[in-house]
């Protein structure tokens, strides 16, 4: 008789284990865990797609939304939208893409963006209490092809930009005047690369001194650039020319003129440019000086010769952002005038609220064929009218942050926000 209980009380709990299972409550909603360094309207967002629970850390989160931006031929921007499964929904991942225009306002790109975003957590929402409230509709059709063509556009994919701006400050001891201007035409296809960009600036800052006098200020500076990049195949290689003019009072530059060449060669495909790059460039190039004084070499002109090689190393992964860069640039009239460059960063999550940001550079300065034939005065110092002889340069920081308490980021309150 105890074997038959027995029986029967395991055929009970074996029938009444599925059931329980069909009727486990699904979540109520999602967790989302939005990963954005540039572009993204956070306000706009938690607005418009309420319907989801926005956490601050990743490890909170049921999806991680991974979002990397570049700017495209036509002056927009590609978006990458990279959905992380994360706990029940591990392994569950996709990829989306939204471009906006240049001639877009920031109204459209977030809604653009909007819609997308939230297209792309429906897969998820599924198995949420969530789905039966959610619909999707037809708004309206905007095609675009995801290439760029030149048919049809009376513009032949080419893109021109105008600009000026100026910048007065003053109180009663001191004043100072900026005036910026700018040009520029580009046209980007999947072979061609082609821009040109002219820029100038002048800078006048006035100080009236103890004694009552007046101490003034001038400088500036122009820059004429013409730059052509050929993609030798769709995934690697690349060539690059290019042409450049300029003056410059602080670098002691009457005119400073190059022309160059070099070619590129990329290990991962260009397509995935906006999680990770590792990218090798070499180049050669012929500058031709013209000084606004004699240099420390005792000359007012001269033609040099030079080579650069250059390293690029960047990742954007759910555990944060580094990259890495090493350039080397000698004139190949004298290999000891060259420059070595370093720059670095990494944005790192090194556990639950806690992150590490670090960025810096240096240089190793061995070039300025440009210095000016002896000393600079105090003033020229300090109001840095011209560049000073120095072997090195540096620039470096690093912080932390540390967030906790809730883990939602919900709500929107922008009173007494300025």
């Amino acid at each position: 008789m105890r074997f038959v209980l027995s029986v029967l009380a395991g055929l009970c709990l074996a029938i009444a284990a599925p059931a329980a299972a069909q009727t486990a409550p699904l979540p109520e909603t999602l967790k989302v865990f939005l990963d954005c360094a540039d572009g993204c309207d956070f306000d706009y967002l938690r607005r418009q797609i309420d319907f989801v629970d926005y956490v601050r850390d990743r490890r909170d989160a049921d999806v991680h939304v991974l979002v990397t931006t570049q700017g495209t031929g036509t002056g927009g921007r590609e978006y990458t939208i990279q959905f992380i499964g994360l706990g029940e929904f591990q392994g569950h991942e996709h990829r989306a893409h939204y471009v906006s225009s240049g001639s877009d306002t920031s109204d459209e790109r977030r809604r653009g963006f909007s819609q997308i975003f939230s297209l792309g957590l429906t897969s998820y929402l599924l198995d949420t209490a969530m789905a039966g409230h959610l619909r999707i509709e037809r708004i309206g059709v905007r095609s675009a092809p995801t290439t760029a063509s030149a048919a049809g556009d009376k513009w032949n994919l080419w893109i021109f930009r105008l600009g000026a701006s100026t910048d007065l400050r003053g109180e009663r001891s001191d004043s100072s005047r900026q005036f910026r201007g700018n040009f520029s035409a580009s046209r980007t296809t999947e072979r061609w690369k082609l821009s040109f960009v002219t820029e100038g600036q002048y800078n006048r800052n006035i100080f009236t001194l103890s004694d009552g006098s007046e101490l003034s200020s001038e400088s500036h500076n122009y820059n004429i650039r013409a730059v052509a990049v050929k993609s030798l195949d769709r995934n690697h290689w690349a060539l690059v020319g290019r042409l450049s003019t300029g003056d410059s009072t602080q670098n002691n530059y009457a005119r400073n003129s190059r022309a160059a060449a070099g070619i590129e060669y990329s290990v991962f495909p260009y397509d995935q440019s906006t999680s990770r790059q590792l990218i090798f460039q070499l180049a050669t190039g012929l500058n031709r000086f013209e000084y606004i004084e004699p240099t420390i070499y005792d000359l007012l002109e001269e033609t040099r010769p030079d080579a650069s090689i250059q390293g690029v190393f960047a990742f954007r992964q759910p555990w944060g952002f580094a990259s890495f860069s090493v350039e080397h640039i000698s004139y190949l009239h004298d290999l000891s005038k060259r420059r070595t460059e370093l720059d670095g960063r990494l944005d790192l999550r090194l556990f639950r609220g806690l992150s590490l940001n670090t960025n810096g550079k240096l240089s190793l300065v061995h070039d300025q064929l440009y210095l000016r034939a002896g000393s600079a005065s105090d003033e020229e110092i300090l109001l840095r009218r011209q560049r000073l002889q120095t072997s090195y340069r540096y620039e470096f920081s690093v912080g932390f942050s540390y967030q906790f308490g809730s883990i939602f980021n919900n709500v929107v309150n922008p009173r007494w926000d300025r």
